[in-house]
């Protein structure tokens, strides 16, 4: 017998994901398993499968579902690879990944929010998963080389994706989203060799990664 949260789910992938052209099974699987209500802010429980970015306090968000099956489902993660994703927040997308894949090493800059995701992932069992505090852009991180990496916030600019590129494996795939609001691209890119195959896969607007790159401003 299926409870409300178990109909909000089923409603969240055939209503908002699948449309969205998020057609790979294993990618619906997960996001069908994983109990997302586990992962939302109590004060927005009850928005858990809404088609919303969910706030995380000032400037972080969690992604709206069909941003995550999108992304998900653009990395294709295999059950041998190494993940890493920047910007782990509530943790759903990290644990998404751990489902996917073999081990997932996560950046978040926001100890609560760190500490926070920990708690979850552990109380799943999600022992694949590793969380750490850093500032992905303050080279605090050491790690790599990568099969796959999750960017979960925008960055304006494409100024840091040279760094990010050269963490991945040959073959290896990464998803980030550039621009400034209102208009934003989800890029894939995909190393292949010492070359890299960079391709523009949507238009969205997502919150911004903390200390991301500012592009120049022109100044009279």
């Amino acid at each position: 017998m299926q409870t409300t949260t178990d109909r909000a789910r089923f409603n969240m992938i055939e209503q908002q994901v699948r449309p969205w052209e998020v057609l790979d099974e294993r990618v619906l699987a997960v996001m069908r398993k994983l109990p997302r209500e586990a992962f939302v802010p109590d004060a927005y429980r009850g928005l858990a499968y809404a088609d919303i970015e969910i706030p995380l306090g000032e400037q972080s968000a969690m992604l709206a579902p069909k941003v995550v099956g999108r992304l998900l489902q653009a990395l294709d993660v295999q059950p041998q690879e190494t993940v890493c994703e920047i910007g782990t927040g509530t943790g759903y997308v990290t644990a998404c990944l751990a489902h996917l894949g073999e081990q997932v090493f996560s950046i978040e800059i926001d100890p609560d929010l760190a500490e926070g995701a920990r708690a979850r992932l552990k109380a799943m069992g999600l022992s694949q998963a590793e969380v750490h505090t850093a500032d992905a852009f303050a080279g605090q991180f050491q790690g790599g080389p990568f099969d796959v990496i999750a960017v979960t916030g925008s960055v304006p600019t494409a100024e840091p994706l040279a760094a990010l590129e050269q963490l991945l494996t040959d073959g290896g795939r990464l998803f980030i989203v550039v621009g400034e609001p209102p208009l934003m691209e989800a890029i894939r890119i995909t190393r292949i060799g010492k070359d890299f195959r960079r391709e523009i896969l949507f238009e969205t607007c997502i919150a911004p990664l903390e200390n991301a790159p500012l592009p120049e401003r022109f100044a009279f």
